[in-house]
């Protein structure tokens, strides 16, 4: 039997121009798109990667709860970093959102498209 397959918008101009979905859920597995830091009602980028990393969290946070998923389901996470110095401003708000559900993760460092973003989180939920 074939899965159903959804695909959720967040109405960011970016997955419309790029063409691509911020989550696809197949079955009981939800691949959420790389997030960046935007608050994608203002389409505003804070300057701090701490905060960008919330911006990210609350973003794959609604996905996930469109989707039928919550934070407590994801498997895995990676995060592309833009410069090894920013990692010690980030690790609190990784450990205040994944610290008790421990997902396996990769920190990649890399450069981003937009000169403003200083970090992308792509998550892999699973609730079956």
């Amino acid at each position: 039997m074939k899965s159903k397959r959804t695909l959720i918008y967040t109405g960011s101009p970016f997955e419309a121009t790029m063409g691509y979905s911020r989550a696809v859920v197949q079955g009981d597995w939800c691949f959420v798109s790389g997030v960046t830091g935007y608050d994608y009602s203002t389409m505003e980028m804070p300057d701090g990667v701490d905060q960008q990393a919330r911006n990210c969290f609350s973003t794959i946070g609604s996905v996930l709860e469109e989707a039928g998923f919550e934070m407590a389901n994801i498997a895995r996470v990676q995060y592309t970093v833009i410069n090894a110095n920013l990692v010690d401003d980030l690790i609190p708000a990784l450990g205040e959102t994944l610290g008790d559900i421990r997902p396996a993760a990769t920190m990649i460092i890399a450069g981003l498209i937009k000169p403003e973003m200083l970090i992308e989180i792509e998550v892999t939920a699973y609730r079956g």
